[in-house]
């Protein structure tokens, strides 16, 4: 009984060291991306008349650079609209009257919400919200339209 002990010691300490390694691997995860919005994140929310392609999670930037997630999303039951709320780093005082944008990094590329700075001296505090919106745009219907109108007049000549 003792050797069989002192066989599977090894493959316990072995199995013991993975799952320490495995719950530091989800936890500097969490951290990376925020924990859902970051512990002193500033919080501001942004009504979309189309959110398609943004989930939990997908970059907000300015210039191309990082400065927010969103942190959570649902349906506006007065405008039915998409209401984004946006966790934004505090330490980037972005303007009250700036604009969002929802784009895309290219054809295949993925989907973020672009912030617009404005000119306003006031930064956004916590709680406010963006008035001034883009939603996404359909780029197959956009397509669509495109193929269907361009093969000229349809009306045939007298």
């Amino acid at each position: 009984m003792r050797s069989l002990f002192r066989e599977n010691l090894a493959e316990a300490v072995i199995g013991f060291f993975v799952i320490v390694v495995g719950i530091w691997f989800a936890f500097f995860a969490w951290q990376a991306a925020s924990g859902g919005g970051g512990r002193n994140a500033i919080h501001v929310k942004a009504l979309f008349p189309n959110a398609g392609g943004v989930n939990v999670g997908t970059d907000v930037r300015i210039a191309g650079m990082k400065i927010g997630t969103v942190s959570e999303q649902k349906l506006d039951p007065q405008s039915f609209q998409a209401e984004l709320t946006l966790a934004l780093d505090p330490t980037v005082k972005v303007p009250a009257d700036s604009s969002a944008a929802i784009t895309s990094e290219g054809i295949m590329g993925g989907t973020y919400i672009a912030m617009l700075p404005g000119g306003d001296t006031k930064p956004l505090k916590d709680g406010d919200t963006i008035l001034d919106t883009q939603g996404s745009v359909d780029l197959m219907g956009m397509i669509g339209q495109f193929v269907n109108r361009s093969g000229g007049a349809s009306t045939p000549k007298p």
